[in-house]
Order: C-alpha cells, then sequence, then structure tokens
C-alpha cells in the first residue's frame, strides 16, 4: 500500500515535470500494475474442471485480438468496431471463471493490443498524432481490464452468497428440530414460504402441504390459548417462547416447544417469521405419568393416615354392637318379636363393620411407607387382601379361581410384596374386557417349585401380550393403554421389588389365549412349609355365659378415645372388673397410688405419653404388672413404633378389635397363656407379636 502511494505521487511530479510524456508514463506504470499485479497475487489454480470451455474461450479471444490488432491497416474504422468484441469476452472470462478468468483475459488482450500498436497496426496508432493514440490505447486497456475485475469480484461475491445461502439452507433442512419460515402479506396474514423435513415429519405432512398453507393451522383445535398468545405475539411483532400443540392429519396431537422470531430484513418493519419447533411429546407424557405416580403414592398416603382416623370409631362401633347383642341375646328364645328382629339387624351391622375393617387392614397394608420392613411373610395369607381389593371390579369382567397350595414363607416387606400381587392382578382385570364374566376367568395359584422356591401365578384369559411388545413389558414408563388406565410404571416397579427381595418376575403369554405371571421368591433360610389357608368359617355366637366361665379380673383400659374405652368397658363388664382412663400418665398414678391390676389394655399411639412410654415405667416399677400389658395399635405410623411393635414380647392387637379376639385375649391373660395361645384363640391376623 505504501508502495502504491509512492508510485502515485511519483508519477504526478513525473507529469508536472515533463508534460504530456510523463503523464503517459504515469498511466503506464498504473496499467501496468493494474494487469500484472492481479496475476501474481493469485494462488496456483486448481485443476480446470472445464477446459473445453477454456479453451474455446481462448481460440475466440485470440481470434479477435488477431483481426484487431494484426491485419487492419492503422487507425481503421474497422478496427476500431471490432474492439468491442473484446467486451462480451471479457464478460464471459469474468463470469465463467472469476477473478483468474479476468486477470488474465486482461493481460492477453493489453499484450496483444500493445504489440499491434507497436508494429504500428490497429485502431490505437495515429501517425499523425502519437500521443493521443497512446493515450487511446491506454484508456482502453484500463476500461477493460477494470470491466473484466469488476464483473469478476461481483460474480465472487454473488457466489460467496449463494453459496451461504445453500449452507444455511442446507444446515436447517438436516437440524433435528422443525424450522418454519413464514412471510407477512400486506394483509397481515402469514403464509408458510419454507418447512425442514423435520417439521415435516413432526406434524406428518409433506412439504408440499405446508408451503403456501398458514402456519396457524398446525395447532391444535382446542388449544384457544395457544392461538391467542401466538395472536398477541404477531402483532406486536415480539418473540415468543411457549409449549403448543400440534395436530396431524389422523387427528393425534404432538406436544412442541415452539420458539417464535420476527426477522427484520430491511432493519425496519418485520417482513418473515422464523418458529423452531422441538418435540416434547414423550416429555409431556413423562410429566404426566410422573404427577400420576404421585397422585398414586398421595392417595396411598392419604389411605394411611384414614385409615388410622377410621379404625378409633370403627373400633368402638364393633364393640358396641357386640355388647347390644350380646345383651339381646341374653332375652333367650322368649324374647318378643321385635327383639329378634333387631338382634337380626345388629348381626347384619356387624358383617358390615367387618367388612370395613377388612378394608381399612388392606389399605394399610399396600399403603405403608418408608423403608420397607423385612419379615416372614406367608404369601397365602398376603393373596386374600390382595384379591379383595380388585374383587368388585372384577365381578363385571371375569370370575375369580383362589388355588391355594403349601408354600415356604419368605423373608420380606409385606407391604410391598403386596403391592406386586396387587399390581398383578389389576393387570389381568384390565387385561379382560367388561361384559362377559362367564366366559373369562382369573386364576391365583400358589406352590413351590420344583428347586423349593416360594410360587404365586397370576393367570387371565384376555387377549394376550402380542410378541413384540412382550420384551419391553417391563421396561419403565411403557405402556399400552390409555392414559386413564396405567402409567407404564406398575410392572417396572414390581419387577424391581421382586429383585431386591432375590426373586425372579417372569411372564409367559400366548396372543388371543391370555397371559401368566409368575412371581418366584426364595424360601426365609429356615422354616417349614404353610398350609393353605382354609375358606372363612361363620363365627358361631359365643355364648354368652362364656366370658364369666373364666376367672374375674380386674381390667386397666388406657386409650385417648374416650369411646373406644367405654365400649371396651361395656363388653368387659359383664365378667370383669373395668377401670379406664384417657391418659398414660393417669394410668401411671393409679398404680402409683397401690390399684391392682390383673390386665392393661393400653393403646399403643396417644398424645402426651404413648403406650410405649407406659410400657418402659411399669417395666422399672411394677414389672409383674409389665407383663400382663396388651397393646391395641390402629397402625404403627413411626418407625420407632414399628420397631417396637416387631421386638416387643407383649400382644398387639390390632384395630378395630374384635370382640371375642378381645374376650379371648383377656382370659388368656388372667390365665396365664402364652401369646401364640392367644392367637389361636382369635381370628388370623388379630392378634400378632414381636419377633
Amino acid at each position: 500500500g505504501l508502495g502504491t502511494l509512492g508510485l502515485v505521487l511519483g508519477g504526478v511530479v513525473s507529469a508536472a515535470q515533463w508534460g504530456p510524456s510523463g503523464w503517459l508514463w504515469w498511466m503506464a506504470d498504473l496499467l501496468g500494475m493494474l494487469l500484472v499485479t492481479p496475476v501474481l497475487l493469485l494462488r496456483r489454480p486448481r485443476r480446470m474442471e472445464r477446459s473445453w470451455e477454456a479453451l474455446l474461450l481462448t481460440a475466440l479471444t485470440t481470434a479477435v485480438c488477431v483481426g484487431i490488432f494484426a491485419f487492419p491497416r492503422p487507425g481503421s474504422g474497422a478496427a476500431h468496431a471490432l474492439t468491442f468484441l473484446l467486451f462480451p469476452l471479457m464478460a464471459w472470462a469474468a463470469l465463467g471463471f472469476g477473478l483468474r478468468g479476468a486477470a488474465l483475459s486482461s493481460l492477453s488482450i493489453a499484450l496483444a493490443a500493445i504489440a499491434g500498436t507497436a508494429r504500428e497496426l490497429g485502431p490505437f496508432f495515429m501517425v499523425d498524432l502519437p500521443y493521443r493514440g497512446l493515450v487511446v490505447l491506454q484508456l482502453f486497456i484500463g476500461i477493460t481490464t477494470l470491466t473484466g475485475l469488476l464483473l469478476a469480484a461481483a460474480r465472487a461475491e454473488r457466489r460467496q452468497a449463494v453459496e451461504l445461502l445453500e449452507l444455511l439452507a442446507t444446515t436447517v433442512r438436516a437440524v433435528h428440530e422443525g424450522v418454519l419460515i413464514c412471510e407477512v402479506r400486506e394483509s397481515g396474514g402469514l403464509h408458510t414460504v419454507f418447512a425442514n423435513e423435520a417439521l415435516c415429519a413432526l406434524v406428518g405432512r409433506r412439504r408440499e402441504e405446508l408451503v403456501g398453507a398458514a402456519p396457524g393451522d398446525l395447532l391444535a383445535s382446542g388449544d384457544g390459548g395457544d392461538r391467542q398468545r401466538l395472536a398477541e405475539a404477531l402483532r406486536e411483532e415480539r418473540s415468543l417462547r411457549a409449549e403448543v400443540a400440534l395436530t396431524r392429519p389422523d387427528g393425534t396431537r404432538v406436544w412442541s416447544e415452539m420458539q417464535l422470531s420476527p426477522v427484520r430484513a430491511n432493519g425496519e418493519a418485520v417482513t418473515h417469521f422464523v418458529a423452531t419447533h422441538r418435540d416434547v411429546t414423550a416429555t409431556k407424557e413423562l410429566q404426566a405419568r410422573l404427577v400420576a405416580a404421585e397422585r398414586v403414592a398421595a392417595v396411598g398416603t392419604l389411605a394411611a393416615g384414614v385409615g388410622h382416623e377410621i379404625n378409633n370409631p370403627l373400633a368402638y362401633l364393633a364393640l358396641n354392637l357386640e355388647a347390644a347383642r350380646r345383651r339381646l341375646a341374653a332375652e333367650g328364645a322368649a324374647a318378643p318379636e321385635g327383639v329378634r328382629d333387631a338382634l337380626s339387624s345388629i348381626r347384619g351391622a356387624q358383617e358390615g363393620a367387618e367388612r370395613i375393617r377388612l378394608i381399612v387392614r388392606d389399605l394399610q397394608v399396600f399403603s405403608r411407607e418408608g423403608a420397607p420392613e423385612r419379615g416372614l411373610v406367608d404369601l397365602n395369607a398376603l393373596v386374600p387382601p390382595a384379591v379383595r381389593v380388585v374383587l368388585h371390579a372384577l365381578r363385571a369382567r371375569a370370575r375369580l379361581v383362589e388355588d391355594f397350595g403349601p408354600v415356604p414363607r419368605v423373608l420380606g416387606s409385606e407391604a410391598r410384596l403386596g403391592q406386586v400381587l396387587l399390581n398383578l392382578l389389576v393387570n389381568a382385570m384390565q387385561a379382560i374386557p367388561e361384559g362377559d364374566p362367564g366366559r373369562h376367568e382369573v386364576r391365583v395359584r400358589t406352590g413351590t417349585d420344583a428347586s423349593g422356591q416360594a410360587r404365586v401365578e397370576v393367570e387371565d384369559t384376555g387377549g394376550g401380550i402380542p410378541p413384540d411388545v412382550l420384551p419391553r413389558i417391563f421396561d419403565p414408563f411403557f405402556t399400552t393403554k390409555g392414559s386413564a388406565e396405567g402409567t407404564g410404571l406398575g410392572l417396572a416397579i414390581c419387577q424391581q421389588i421382586v429383585r431386591t427381595h432375590g426373586g425372579e418376575l417372569r411372564v409367559h403369554s400366548v396372543p388371543g389365549k391370555g397371559a401368566t405371571f409368575t412371581l418366584l421368591l426364595p424360601p426365609a433360610p429356615v422354616q417349614g412349609a404353610v398350609r393353605p389357608p382354609s375358606p372363612p368359617a361363620v363365627e358361631p355366637s359365643m355364648p354368652e355365659t362364656e366370658a364369666a366361665s373364666g376367672r374375674r379380673g380386674r381390667v386397666l383400659i388406657v386409650d385417648d378415645e374416650p369411646r373406644l374405652a367405654q365400649s371396651m368397658r361395656l363388653l368387659l363388664e359383664p365378667g370383669h372388673e373395668v377401670v379406664t382412663t384417657t391418659r398414660g400418665e393417669d394410668a401411671l398414678a393409679k398404680v402409683a397410688a397401690g390399684e391392682s391390676f390383673d390386665v392393661v389394655l393400653c393403646d399403643l399411639q396417644m398424645p402426651g405419653m404413648d403406650g410405649i412410654a407406659v410400657y418402659r415405667r411399669l417395666q422399672r416399677e411394677a414389672p409383674a404388672l409389665a407383663s400382663r400389658v396388651v397393646f391395641i395399635s390402629g397402625g404403627a405410623s413411626s418407625p420407632e413404633a414399628r420397631a417396637f411393635v416387631e421386638t416387643v414380647a407383649q400382644r398387639v392387637l390390632e384395630k378395630p378389635v374384635r370382640p371375642d379376639v378381645l374376650l379371648a385375649t383377656v382370659e388368656a391373660v388372667l390365665e396365664g397363656s402364652p401369646p401364640e395361645e392367644v392367637a389361636a384363640r382369635g381370628a388370623v391376623g388379630g392378634t400378632r407379636r414381636g419377633h
């Protein structure tokens, strides 16, 4: 740059000193630089891809130059006219071969013109005015060279712009996100001018269907809020980021995260809008399933709390009904007809209360939270509660068949394994359509397999599982059900629970003939096989004199629910002396005051001093009485309470306590019988003791 500036300044000085000849030399130097510099600065050319075109251009340029500068007489008008043929050839070289072609063509034409003029031929040699001829020659060379270089520069700029546009178009087509470009019409409406392949795949339409259409047609018809937000953004010419529902031709919806951006092509008015769409359908489904799973967990927590609250009124309801039944039954066969009708009504109410007790107990089994407790689990005893939960809904679809066999106890969590059985039963029920229960059945079978493992099979006669679906049924969030029936988490959770117990969950299915899920669990280390449960029998009413046939004792009832304590007192008083209190502190005060008791019925969970604290104080202050404590529990909710129940040697009665179990327990304590004998006297699950 400095050298060129120095040359220009030197030329100006030379022209000022030498007059016209100085200007001619200066112009000649400039033309030399203009001609030779591009050729020297250009990089080594690549292999010519269009050699035939280059040869043709070279031949034509050579022929025209020979015709202009070799044969015509000096100053010929025909030669002047022929020089205009060099401009199209120069344009051809510049546009066809770029800057290199323009530079080489300019240099060739300049050399031919200089050579012809030097030989006193061509249109630029003037015998009488040689300086004028040189000026015209230099102007011709300058004009042709500049024309070629300008055309080559324009061609290079255009080619660069086209390559950039092609790169952008290729990039937009190749991105995984859908891209939609809309043009703003004069009326303010939009019409689509471009849609990439990702967007076509997202909405299930061909590009020809999208180009020219209004972009709002892709929005689902029911999403008025989305349309309103989009209309406001377009009217205010601002960006918008939102989740929108797009519709496919088959009516299905896909959720998209849309980013709308205005484009101001001229820097002022918005001429286009660009919308990018990212498919978030799977994410939305995942969020919906997680919400459903949280809802199920919340229902479980609610069931546990409600069950605990129901147990207290249910307990004194059952005890009051039993007390009323006993008093009415004392009238004997000679009782009036109204008394007998009342006695029948009470028996019906007792059956209803017993059903409520079983339902609440089953809900508590399947809704226990926190770390699962490990203990010996009898699968034969675990199946009936799970069956009772689904039996009402199952009756409209199929008949239930229970086939119990000898099965070893397993070491695990009763709540978690109960959850597995319940889920398998629900799946079996949902596999069978409603309306023909006589043709379908759900069979629950227990037993021991050849290797000694505990086995539970849940078999249905539904439509079965297709072979292409079978390998994926244990995958999280995979489901073939509608959103109202399944979240795709049930079987995955079951598989995880079974594996944590060291077991295996298998499935066998024949399309059209149903499916069988087999639960295999390793047996606990040392034990005997458990006999299958006997079918529940109708318990005979206890004779009214039975309670009085044993030893009469003094019973202390400690329960924070006054009505429950009163109900137990009414049931026990005909045969025993009963003292009630609602606070653990009051009970300890009575013992400290010297009052003697043969049995203590103590609620496990009470405000203030609970049953655990009362028992530990009695162990220190009255060990003999502590051995005659019977706990009554509405469900141990805290880890400490659960640990205490599992380890304490005392009897624990579950609320709502059945009247016959309560009477049998008091009699056993008075007689000094061990807790195992008490459990044998009561119903299954009526009493239990810690391990």
